[in-house]
């Protein structure tokens, strides 16, 4: 499993480096070099260690939304989901498998990230590899030039105080 932290300028915050230690727990499982798990079950499996230090995690029936915009008397007239929220931390997790690099998924993620209200961290969990048909991606290697150049270039500014990526 390899993560980096962006900026690269900045220290890691001690509560994303929680987060990390939670998916190492269970590399076995959700190595994506031996494993094929979908993103739900990725999640499922890193649920209780997230849990654990204080998010709240997506599950069938428990759906997090986070809020963009607020309308009329104070509601909430636009929100994305998010796989798991630490409101303590301002923190979220979003989990992709397949999706990640071919469909830019990691794109909507960040993009959707930056617009939520009280959101200063995105942890962002892709495969290390990802294999559709006879091609193999190396989707956390790509996406974390990405997020480099993104950063390095200053061309894009978000709102965001930091991306922790992790490759698992």
């Amino acid at each position: 499993m390899n993560w980096i932290f962006f900026p690269r300028t900045e220290q890691t915050p001690k509560h994303l480096l929680e987060v990390v230690s939670v998916f190492e727990e269970q590399t076995k499982k959700i190595d994506s070099k031996s494993n094929t798990l979908k993103s739900n079950d990725v999640l499922a499996c890193v649920r209780p260690g997230l849990s654990d230090i204080g998010f709240n995690v997506e599950y069938p029936g428990n759906t997090i939304k986070i809020p963009v915009l607020h309308g009329e008397r104070g509601k909430v007239k636009l929100a994305f989901k998010a796989d798991a929220l630490s409101e303590d931390n301002k923190t979220v997790i979003e989990v992709e498998a397949g999706r990640a690099y071919r469909n830019n998924q990691f794109l909507k993620d960040i993009f959707e990230a930056s617009m939520m209200i009280e959101t200063d961290y995105l942890v962002l969990a892709v495969r290390e590899e990802y294999r559709g048909g006879s091609q193999l991606t190396e989707d956390y290697k790509i996406i974390s030039a990405f997020i480099e150049a993104m950063f390095s270039t200053n061309r894009i500014s978000l709102k965001l105080k930091g991306i922790l990526l992790i490759g698992y």
